[in-house]
C-alpha cells in the first residue's frame, strides 16, 4: 500500500493533469482556441485518471472522495497562477473545510 507522502503526490498530480485537462476544453470552447488544443487535455486527462489509481487506499470511490478536497485547493491555485485571480476568503474557507474533510478521509482510522 502506499504511503500517504505517494499518495498527496498522486493528488497534486492529478489534481494538476486534471485541471490543465479540463482548462483546455474551455480554452477551446469560451476562449475560441484551436481544436487541437484537445489532443494535449485528452492526454492529460488519462493521466489524472492513471494517477489515481497509484493513491493508497482500498476503494476507489474513498480516493476519489479524499481528491475532492484537494482539487478544490488546486484549483483555487490555478485560479490564482494562472487566470491572475487571487482567491477571496469565502474561497480560502471553503477550500480550508474541503481539506479537512479530505484528510478525515484519508487519514481516518480503519
Amino acid at each position: 500500500m502506499a504511503t500517504v507522502a505517494t499518495s498527496l503526490l498522486a493528488f497534486a498530480g492529478a489534481a494538476i493533469a486534471e485541471i490543465a485537462g479540463c482548462f483546455t476544453f474551455w480554452m477551446w470552447l469560451r476562449l475560441g482556441r484551436s481544436p487541437w488544443w484537445l489532443v494535449p487535455g485528452m492526454l492529460s486527462l488519462a493521466a489524472f485518471a492513471y494517477l489515481l489509481t497509484l493513491v493508497g487506499v482500498d476503494f476507489a470511490g474513498r480516493a476519489y472522495a479524499a481528491y475532492g478536497g484537494i482539487y478544490i485547493v488546486s484549483s483555487l491555485a490555478w485560479l490564482w497562477a494562472v487566470e491572475s485571480r487571487v482567491p477571496d476568503q469565502w474561497d480560502v474557507a471553503g477550500a480550508a473545510v474541503c481539506l479537512i474533510g479530505a484528510g478525515i478521509i484519508l487519514l481516518g482510522p480503519r
